[in-house]
């Protein structure tokens, strides 16, 4: 636990990328005090604590989730999926997977902003792969949308959410009413998959 003092006038509690618990507190604030406060908040930092779960360890017998599907780490020359199995070689083994985790994320990403267009009056310019870790995608003003390629671990129905988002943004560049309007069209349930997405922030440490 990482405990930051300022001058600030309340106790705040939060949840780092790397999982560390942050509290922010004021100078004069008594450690006594904010043990108090921790101990209130417990619940929350259970819940949280476990929507920010470990990611998956990728030794050989490992399971990994790819495209919402689990599969069984195996050793092999060289990156494949077959059957219920994903092969990666013993050495350089996580640059290996990343390579194969951007190419999946391409393909499917692709094939949801594309499909998604074809069906609705957006389009984009550009798409990208990238190793972000604060966002799994964003767009630009010139309507270049970007992924992160850890967006390869998720199911169809939430990369088909991202997909939305990103190309919503194409109209509206910022979060405004307007803007959820629009998702809200295309994809009436988007609340449900935007909360979902929670259940896989351990993404974001991971590779």
């Amino acid at each position: 636990m990482q405990v930051i003092r300022s001058n600030r006038k309340t106790l705040s509690l939060s949840i780092s990328r790397a999982g560390e618990v942050v509290v922010r507190a004021p100078f004069r604030v008594p450690e006594s005090e904010i043990g108090k406060f921790i101990l209130r908040h417990e619940g929350w930092l259970k819940k949280h604590l476990a929507e920010n779960r470990t990611a998956p360890d990728f030794s050989d017998g490992c399971e990994i989730p790819i495209a919402g599907k689990v599969y069984t780490i195996c050793e092999g020359q060289r990156a494949r999926i077959a059957g219920t199995e994903v092969y990666l070689p013993k050495e350089g083994r996580e640059e290996t997977l990343k390579n194969l985790l951007r190419r999946i994320a391409r393909m499917r990403m692709k094939g949801f902003l594309d499909r998604i267009c074809s069906d609705q009056p957006l389009s984009y310019s550009k798409l990208a792969i990238t190793s972000a870790r604060g966002r799994w995608g964003s767009c630009s003003g010139k309507s270049h949308i970007s992924f992160s390629f850890r967006t390869a671990f998720l199911p169809d129905g939430l990369c088909e959410y991202l997909a939305v988002h990103e190309l919503c943004h194409t109209l509206h560049m910022d979060h405004s009413a307007a803007f959820w309007r629009e998702v809200e069209k295309i994809l009436p349930d988007y609340k449900e998959r935007r909360k979902a997405l929670k259940g896989y922030l351990w993404a974001m440490n991971c590779l």
